[in-house]
């Protein structure tokens, strides 16, 4: 069994407690397919909740696009899974076109980020329904529900 951690840094001002983020994070292990990837024992990972501006700036320096993004996942090694950092003006933008509240989409993306480290992508269109799958499922465990149109 892996215990996850989150630390998580609020780098702007952001409606969210970072205690959410972190139990969010940690019910997402619960998902069989998650803790099927998780490494033995303590396993971690970094969440930076900030701006548009520096998502742009990680984007071009690491990725090559030259825009803001709402969530970009840099892998880690050996327990450390990785970094994730998230828009707070794009979590809550998002969330005011689906219908659901900016804690909601935060927690949507942390949970993208997640599965994105622990290999899962959405290239193809199977891709895509696989990580749908997994990210309602992590988000029921912690009794949330996207709006309908979300994924």
């Amino acid at each position: 069994m892996t215990l996850l951690e989150a630390e998580v840094v609020k780098a702007v001002p952001a409606g969210v407690a970072t205690a959410f983020v972190r139990r969010v994070l940690a019910r997402a292990e619960d998902v069989p397919e998650v803790a099927a990837r998780l490494p033995g024992g303590k396993a971690t990972v970094a969440v930076r909740i900030t701006s548009d501006a520096e998502l742009e700036r990680l984007n071009r320096a690491y990725a090559g696009d030259a825009h803001a993004t709402d969530v970009l996942s840099f892998a880690g090694s050996d327990s450390h899974l990785g970094d994730i950092a998230i828009s707070w003006a794009a979590a809550e933008r998002q969330a005011a076109e689906f219908g659901h509240d900016a804690k909601t989409e935060l927690a949507l993306l942390a949970v993208h980020g997640l599965l994105h480290l622990l290999g899962w992508d959405h290239t193809t269109a199977a891709e895509r329904k696989e990580m749908t799958r997994l990210t309602v499922a992590a988000l029921g465990r912690s009794g949330i529900r996207l709006a309908p149109r979300r994924l």
